[in-house]
């Protein structure tokens, strides 16, 4: 389970050597194994993501995705990347606000539900399909769920024959779940973190996992009012496909 790191934790060699004398404070854990610091100096605040051998995620996507959508909306700035045997990281500039399930917001989840809402959307809006050269559609994710060796991957006929016809194509942010999103002191959506999933796709396979976080993180009763913020009926048939998808594939 994706959480923030309660009690100590172990900081690996070359994440110590990026922030040098720096102070390091642990900020996210998901459940492969990744870490994200937050590196606390002098200078502007940046953040360090570790990925290690082996976990399945790859920093690398991320970094190119972070630059070509960083040209057309609010993302982090990638200030420096490696890759050493154990793992890999990736160093970018902070963004300003706090993300929507900090205390502040989890306290107030009409307001977090909202700009989640018109964040995704706006988000959908301003990146061009056209240009993207990135896919998250189902075929390229049961691909990649082939290639771990998943059993989604093994069944993906099954899969494709189940996808309900695409509602609209939109560049997808791939990982749409409420901490992904940071918003500013006025409630507003400030920027949107955790890109290695982007790329085009249903907009239904962001809406559906968005929506999903909404019970993760602010409990029941939140998932129309984030559609309705997006400007978006609901759509159950989509809903549940991608909802079973992301379980099958993430």
């Amino acid at each position: 389970m994706s959480e923030v790191p309660l009690g100590p934790v172990d900081v690996p060699t070359p994440v110590r050597r990026v922030a040098g004398s720096a102070s390091l404070r642990p900020v996210w854990r998901n459940e492969v194994g990744g870490l994200t610091f937050e590196i606390a100096d002098d200078g502007d605040r940046r953040f360090v993501k570790w990925a290690p051998a082996g976990s399945g995620l790859d920093l690398t996507a991320e970094l190119v995705r972070l630059r070509w959508a960083g040209t057309r909306t609010r993302v982090p700035r990638v200030l420096a990347h490696g890759v050493v045997p154990d793992g890999e990281w990736l160093v970018t500039a902070a963004l300003p606000g706090e993300n929507a399930v900090s205390p502040r917001w989890t306290a107030d989840p009409a307001t977090a539900v909202r700009a989640l809402g018109e964040g995704l959307r706006h988000l959908h809006q301003v990146l061009p399909v056209a240009d993207c050269p990135f896919s998250w559609s189902v075929p390229t994710r049961l691909a990649a769920a082939r290639r771990r060796g998943a059993p989604a991957g093994q069944n993906a006929q099954r899969w494709l024959d189940q996808a309900p016809p695409v509602d609209r194509l939109v560049v997808c942010h791939g990982d749409a779940c409420a901490p992904n999103t940071l918003l500013d002191d006025a409630g507003r959506v400030s920027g949107h973190v955790d890109l290695g999933a982007l790329g085009v796709a249903d907009r239904w396979a962001d809406l559906a996992v968005a929506t999903w976080s909404t019970v993760w993180n602010y409990g029941p009763g939140w998932e129309r009012a984030l559609l309705d913020a997006y400007g978006i009926e609901v759509d159950a048939e989509r809903t549940d496909f991608y909802r079973r998808l992301w379980d099958a594939t993430s």
